[in-house]
């Protein structure tokens, strides 16, 4: 699936409130889940002991949550691309809740939407809403609001007029 590129903030103002689209969907597998707790140190039983997991409230192991929230990207990848500035840097998120747990051995997908774009001095400020749910289940895996800053836009795209200049 090709993501659609936004190719200005201009465009990205245009864009707030409507949805960018949804992912292919990703295979969360015990090595993933293996890996990660690896990579944090978060080794409970929960996510990493098969067989005491079968007896426990899921019937089986299940992803992390911050696993689920480290997905943003890749999947978001597989929805939009930002085309302008020269840098784009993770500012932080605004809310992330985790609804439901993520089985291993089931799939992921998200879907996107911008729901706020500021500019100021320093860069762009995109603010996305993006909603990973698990194939089958009536609940999202994980809703998070994320704010990324786009450092260095090109010099037409930062004279134009910011929203409060407009008159």
């Amino acid at each position: 699936m090709a993501a659609r590129v936004i190719a200005s903030s201009a465009e990205a103002e245009a864009l707030v409130g409507q949805p960018l689209g949804t992912s292919d969907g990703l295979l969360i597998d015990q090595d993933r889940v293996d890996l990660f707790a690896d990579a944090t140190g978060d080794h409970q039983w929960i996510h990493v002991d098969a067989e005491k997991a079968a007896a426990g409230p899921f019937g089986g192991t299940i992803a992390h949550g911050y696993l689920t929230l480290s997905l943003v990207p890749i999947l978001s990848s597989r929805i939009y691309a930002i085309g302008f500035g020269t840098s784009r840097l993770n500012y932080g998120c605004n809310k992330v809740r985790f609804p439901t747990p993520v089985r291993v051995g089931s799939t992921v997908r998200a879907s996107a939407e911008l729901t706020d774009v500021r500019r100021e001095a320093q860069g762009t400020y995109l603010t996305t809403r993006v909603t990973i749910s698990v194939d089958g289940e009536a609940k999202p895996a994980c809703v998070a609001e994320t704010v990324v800053l786009v450092l260095g836009e090109d010099a037409a795209d930062a004279a134009a007029p910011t929203p409060e200049e407009k008159p």
